[in-house]
């Protein structure tokens, strides 16, 4: 039986949708012009990277403040007006005359960006409610393709040679004006104006941070890291892999990311109706060991096809895993709004930040095609810890 959605909501959601991509599109803009950035600062690889560190530290020390800033101001208001005052930030980063000032500008954007990411993600799950059936996967599949696009723009601004003042000013106007044009179509109201009405809790569940609710926290926690240990696996390690393992050109390793960036972003994309029809604990774990097989396939029998297959394979297999461990985490009894989404989206990112000097450390001690099996550990932990998670969106009302 299908369901007539109410106008206001399907704007609801395309402007919660345009959110996610202006998300995606606002560091992205900026990444390409990485390499001028650092003449401009003529600073060392290490000082440079240590000045890039600064932006998931920023979102590390501030993730925490989301749910806090969304029961004060609403989700609508923190995801709109955030991403207002991160491309005001951006533009700190084109005045910044020395590293500091640009790690500075970076501890910024990740602080603001984190809480933008926590708000973004709530409101969508607000919209998920009324919809009655998933749609986080296709808003996390628009934020894929807000961040080609973010990509592209940048690029196109280096390739014109734009100064990065005017580029940045342009993308910053520009994003304003979508964002505060969103912000008139999104969700009014209360945050937890769609919930279901649950029976009144027991003074024993009234606690917010019960034993139960900790050790699901910690679970769906460890499964939004380990999706971000793979998405991490492409972006920071594929292209090394490519070229010190399977002897590659600088051309052929850059695939590697884009073949897991590309089957992710199909897999989120199309991943609700999937979800809607097998449920997203099945969907998730059957993920999970779709990514654990196809990246030990590709790590027992290395060469070009089977490398790239196995990137693609990890990307479509953990699709769906962190937009469910956010849902399920949003649903989950007797804590405040948004705590739980906050907790596991600031445990992601710390899987972000740990990612790449764990398999760094196992490839010095062995071979980065070693290191490399983190991935297909991430895999196997998705396959055993994923059925704590919600399967339908009716589910939390049951």
């Amino acid at each position: 039986m299908t369901t007539e959605i109410a106008v206001p909501t399907r704007r609801a959601r395309a402007a919660v949708a345009a959110l996610f991509l202006l998300n995606g599109a606002v560091l992205f803009n900026v990444v390409p012009r990485y390499p001028q950035i650092k003449a401009d600062l003529g600073v060392s690889n290490a000082l440079f990277g240590t000045a890039l560190a600064a932006l998931p530290v920023g979102a590390l020390l501030a993730g925490l403040l989301a749910g806090a800033a969304i029961r004060w101001l609403g989700s609508a208001r923190v995801a709109s007006f955030g991403i207002v005052l991160t491309t005001v930030a951006t533009l700190a980063i084109a005045f910044s005359s020395h590293w500091l000032a640009f790690a500075g500008a970076l501890f910024v954007i990740g602080a603001l960006d984190a809480v933008v990411d926590v708000a973004q993600n709530a409101h969508g799950l607000r919209v998920q409610r009324l919809y009655g059936r998933s749609i986080l996967n296709s808003l996390h599949g628009v934020w894929s393709i807000g961040a080609v696009l973010g990509g592209l723009m940048g690029a196109a601004a280096a390739g014109l040679s734009l100064p990065l003042a005017v580029h940045l000013s342009i993308s910053a106007v520009l994003f304003s004006v979508v964002a505060l044009v969103a912000y008139r179509f999104l969700l009014t109201g209360p945050e937890d104006a769609e919930r279901v009405a649950a029976p009144a809790p027991s003074p024993a569940s009234k606690r917010s941070f019960s034993g139960p609710a900790i050790r699901m926290l910690a679970a769906l926690g460890l499964l939004a890291a380990a999706g971000a240990l793979v998405e991490d696996a492409g972006s920071s390690w594929g292209a090394l892999f490519f070229t010190e393992d399977l002897h590659t050109g600088a051309a052929t390793a850059g695939m590697a990311v884009v073949a897991l960036q590309v089957a992710m972003t199909v897999g989120r994309l199309l991943g609700d109706r999937v979800v809607d029809r097998f449920g997203q604990r099945t969907v998730v774990r059957a993920g999970g060991a779709i990514a654990a097989a196809g990246m030990g396939l590709a790590l027992a029998f290395p060469s070009v096809p089977t490398a790239l297959g196995g990137f693609a394979l990890a990307g479509l297999g953990v699709a769906t895993l962190v937009p469910a461990a956010m849902h399920t985490a949003d649903e989950l009894p007797g804590l405040p709004p948004g705590t739980g989404l906050t907790i596991v989206s600031w445990l992601l990112r710390g899987g972000f930040l740990l990612s790449p000097p764990l398999v760094g450390f196992v490839a010095d001690q062995s071979s980065l095609r070693v290191g490399l099996l983190s991935v297909v550990l991430a895999g196997v932990v998705t396959l055993i810890l994923g059925r704590v998670l919600v399967n339908r969106p009716s589910e939390a009302a049951a």
